[in-house]
């Protein structure tokens, strides 16, 4: 049997893009706080994020934090929490201008404030035009942050544990006590002993074919929390962004279109002044992707292909390269076209998850669709649904919530928790069917191929469940999802080894990713009406009379997923049509 180390800390951080560093660098001020992460922490994919985070700054023209507000609920398609959301808008200026004490290189205006620069959903005047409210570090802005945010966690004496996987949540009643990780570069497992844990590991775009998500983004948070027999919320909701580089996905900010850039279709046309005439190009992520996938159908696809044009010549090489450098860099390197002088190919790709573990508005992870929490486990970033994004998440307010509610979870452990946490005891034999299930992987001969899976699993995502979806489509991808699942059964590596072992920890990725297609598909299912990233052509039109509600999903004595309701917190803003 492999070696087990157990190892102590107050607190455990799992994962290390800014949510998790940031709840990490709160907690520290009082406490012993580690992080684990499965890349190496500034690998992170917070890294990736591109184009700004918003506050209502009111730096380059009039803004104010209801402005802000009114503009995520209405982005949520209503589905939003409006306490959430106004903590989210009201905390916002707060959070920017500590990054920028923290470190943060933001670009200036000629006056020496922090720029800011219009995204796609954000308005002023509770939606009269578009306002300048995004702060930015060129295209680069998840980057920066997250190195600062590494250093004052560096600074503040923080624990890295890098290059660990989280593989099972250790529970004892309704107390999480820590959680078992396996050490990638020895093959050796760890029982890590806490007061607290913090679940901070993003999405799952890898479930999708066409994805702007890095191969680490399987899910293996809301995958953990669901086998321990927690729910997860809103999982039917996963945002396309609708640029993303064809046909690779790579991502192409809509700072792009902030800037001034614009969509055409094979007959050059700008087709949003017919879908969005106020705000156009800069409609909300769930109406361009649906816009763009409309003209492609009306066979408008450029070279009739399952793409349209952005167009960014008109800009000038100053504005691309000077605020969009490394755009005009993926371009340039993937297909070899100068964005100064010709349009870049974009389509729709998989880009954010609104649902996950469902939290309040400290973080503390609920136990059920009612007011239940559940002691010493915590959530934040991606992985986590509080729910400020709702059906729809609006641009640059990802990286708003990392730092918001990054910052919550990691205050209420310092002042409200880890003062009175004692170390619990640990289950007995804490990693025995973990490492039971990895080894029977591990020793298994002439099964299933990894590879071939995943590549169907993506397939059957991609085809019944992402931008459009339908009753008959959503039971197809169902059905091979299941029949899938009964093949991972017999999957099996090349890689016998311990150390570096990337083929046994793909299996294990991939057998969680099948588990969350289920989960996703069977929301999307039930939900008969469209809101937001989730359209059903067969129910075109929202139903708040019978789904102004939160979906929370358990998984069943079958293994089959669960389904009860949370009523939407309402607010300020009554639900109306959704209009641009």
């Amino acid at each position: 049997m492999a070696t087990v180390n157990v190892v102590q800390h107050d607190v455990i951080v799992v994962g290390s893009g800014v949510a998790g560093l940031r709840a990490a660098f709160e907690a520290a001020q009082v406490s012993d706080v580690a992080v684990i992460n499965k890349i190496y922490p500034t690998r992170a994919h917070t890294g990736t994020a591109q184009g700004g985070i918003s506050a209502a700054l009111g730096n380059e023209e009039d803004d104010n934090w209801e402005w802000h507000m009114f503009d995520t609920v209405k982005g949520s398609d209503y589905l939003g929490d409006q306490d959430a959301i106004e903590v989210l808008a009201k905390d916002a200026p707060r959070a920017i201008i500590e990054l920028e004490h923290f470190g943060v290189p933001f670009n200036r205006t000629p006056e020496g404030r922090l720029a800011q620069r219009q995204f796609g959903g954000h308005t002023k005047e509770f939606g009269k035009a578009p306002v300048k409210r995004a702060c930015y570090s060129a295209d680069r802005t998840g980057h920066v942050m997250l190195h600062t945010m590494y250093e004052q966690c560096l600074k503040h004496n923080v624990r890295f544990y890098p290059e660990y996987q989280m593989l099972k949540l250790l529970k004892r009643d309704n107390k999480v006590v820590g959680l078992v990780a396996v050490d990638f570069q020895t093959g050796e497992y760890y029982v890590m002993h806490a007061k607290a844990v913090v679940i901070a590991t993003g999405g799952y775009g890898k479930m999708f074919r066409t994805t702007s998500n890095a191969y680490s983004y399987t899910g293996d948070g809301m995958a953990i929390t669901y086998k321990a027999g927690l729910p997860l919320e809103d999982m039917e909701f996963v945002q396309f962004h609708p640029t993303g580089l064809f046909p690779l996905g790579v991502l192409i900010t809509e700072a792009s279109r902030g800037e001034g850039g614009i969509l055409t279709n094979a007959d050059g046309e700008r087709f949003m002044e017919r879908y969005a005439p106020t705000i156009k190009d800069l409609a909300p992520r769930d109406i361009v992707s649906r816009s763009i996938y409309f003209e492609v159908r009306d066979g408008k696809g450029v070279n009739n292909k399952n793409y349209v044009n952005l167009e960014l010549m008109h800009l000038g090489r100053e504005v691309v390269e000077k605020k969009l450098p490394e755009i005009a860099s993926f371009v340039r390197t993937f297909l070899g076209i100068d964005p100064a002088l010709k349009p870049i190919p974009v389509t729709p790709t998989a880009h954010y998850a609104m649902g996950g573990i469902p939290t309040d508005i400290n973080g503390r992870v609920r136990s059920d669709s009612g007011d239940g929490i559940v002691e010493g486990l915590y959530s934040a970033g991606e992985v986590a649904c509080v729910s400020v994004h709702g059906a729809n998440r609006l641009g640059t307010n990802s990286l708003v919530d990392l730092v918001v509610y990054g910052r919550r979870v990691g205050k209420h452990i310092a002042e409200e928790y880890i003062r009175h946490a004692e170390f619990a005891p640990l289950p007995d034999d804490p990693a025995g069917d973990i490492l039971n299930e990895l080894e029977t992987i591990r020793n298994r001969t002439g099964g299933e191929r990894i590879a071939v899976l995943r590549e169907a699993m993506q397939d059957a995502m991609m085809d019944h469940v992402s931008v459009f979806r339908t009753d008959a489509g959503i039971k197809e991808g169902i059905e091979k999802i299941r029949k899938l699942q009964e093949r991972f059964k017999n999957i099996s590596v090349e890689d016998r080894g311990a150390k570096l072992n990337q083929d046994l920890l793909d299996a294990w990725e991939l057998g969680n990713m099948l588990m969350l297609s289920e989960v996703l598909a069977k929301a999307a299912l039930q939900r008969t009406e469209s809101r937001g990233a989730h359209y059903r052509e067969d129910f075109p039109e929202r139903d708040d009379d019978q789904w102004l509600k939160h979906t929370f999903t358990h998984m069943g004595d079958d293994g089959r997923p669960v389904f009860s309701f949370r009523p939407v917190t309402l607010g300020r803003f009554e639900p109306k049509p959704r209009t641009y």
